[in-house]
Parts: C-alpha cells; sequence; structure tokens
C-alpha cells in the first residue's frame, strides 16, 4: 500500500469520490433488503416480546453488538432485558424470551444459548438469514432478513465485505420495532429518558 500524505490532492479527490459511491451503495442496499422483511414475521416477533416476563439478548461479534443496542431500547421503554453473557445476567425460566442474532443461524455459541433457553422452558425469537437452521429451528418466532451470510463472499447480494448488511437492516429492524413498541406505550420522550444510564 502507497503512502499517502493528507495534502494530497488527488488522493483527497480519489477518496471523495469513492465515498460519494460507496454512500450509495450501502443506502441502496440497505434499503432493498429492509423493504423485503416480513412485517407478520415482525409482529410475531413483537409479540414475544409483549408476553416475556424478561428478555435476553445474545449474538456473537457485531450482531451481538446490535442486539446490545436493541437491548437499551427496550429498558427505555421500562421492559426488564439482560445481556447474555454479563456477570448480572440470571438464569434463564419459564416466562422469559431470549431474542438472538445469527446470520447463518449456526453460531455455535448462539444456537447453544438458544438451546439452552428452550429446555429451561424460556421462549426463543431469531433474526437469521437461514430459515433452516438449527437457530431457526428452536425458535418460537424467526424474523428473516434476506441479506448474504459473512461467508458468502460472491453474494450477488450484496457487494459489502462478510455479514455487513445483515448486521446493517438488523439494526434498522430492532430500531422499527422499537419505535413500533413506543408508538404502543405512548410515553413521552422525557418519561423513557428518565431510564437512561446517569453513571456513564
Amino acid at each position: 500500500m502507497s503512502v499517502i500524505t493528507e495534502t494530497d490532492p488527488a488522493a483527497h479527490a480519489d477518496t471523495s469520490r469513492a465515498f460519494s459511491r460507496n454512500r450509495i451503495l450501502v443506502q441502496d442496499e440497505i434499503s432493498e433488503v429492509f423493504q423485503r422483511v416480513d412485517p407478520a414475521q415482525v409482529a410475531s416477533l413483537v409479540t414475544e416480546l409483549r408476553l416475556a416476563d424478561r428478555i435476553f439478548v445474545t449474538g456473537a461479534g457485531r450482531s451481538g453488538l446490535v442486539l446490545k443496542m436493541a437491548a437499551m431500547r427496550l429498558m427505555h421503554l421500562g421492559l426488564t432485558v439482560h445481556v447474555v453473557g454479563e456477570t448480572t445476567a440470571p438464569a434463564i425460566r419459564p416466562g422469559d424470551l431470549l431474542l438472538a442474532a445469527s446470520g447463518s443461524g449456526t453460531t455455535a455459541c448462539v444456537v447453544k444459548a438458544a438451546e439452552t433457553a428452550a429446555a429451561q422452558g424460556a421462549r426463543v425469537a431469531a433474526y437469521t438469514t437461514n430459515p433452516g437452521s438449527p437457530l431457526a429451528a428452536v425458535a418460537a418466532a424467526v424474523v428473516l432478513i434476506p441479506a448474504a451470510q459473512k461467508t458468502d463472499h460472491g453474494s450477488a447480494v450484496t457487494r459489502q465485505y462478510s455479514g455487513s448488511l445483515f448486521e446493517q437492516v438488523l439494526f434498522a429492524t430492532t430500531e422499527a420495532v422499537f419505535q413500533s413498541l413506543w408508538d404502543e406505550d405512548a410515553a413521552a420522550p422525557e418519561e423513557l429518558w428518565k431510564r437512561h444510564a446517569n453513571l456513564e
């Protein structure tokens, strides 16, 4: 890789053009896949969220980070939410819901958590690209995000690297789920803000 100084005008122009081009690429891919997420599947997952005594979230890597963000928003709505693997997460039990995300639906730690949750009498809801996966098989509600899996490097679905498109649409979907739950809750933003962390 050649060394480029910050004052190189040609490099600056190339980067500017590349960013403009790729901004459109990312935006268009997200829009295309997001529009194909089935609202009926999302409604089933939201029903599971509503009925759960407590909600646990799990995912590996970037998918896990997205579900941590979703957990924060669900907490803002007053729901009891735990992140699997955190030291303060209690045992899961009947009446609880495990919300899991795995693009492939085969991520070992996520599938194991789902199987354990089901064995304990809890319910499972999942986001995945793969409806025939082990994760989908154990879930009571599955939201299919029709993006490429992270190992599908020759996909016609996306030009982005690895699982980026799945993670992007996963984030957008969880945000729309939060907005839908908030519409029903009808609480003022100031009420939600009272639950926001104040030890930051």
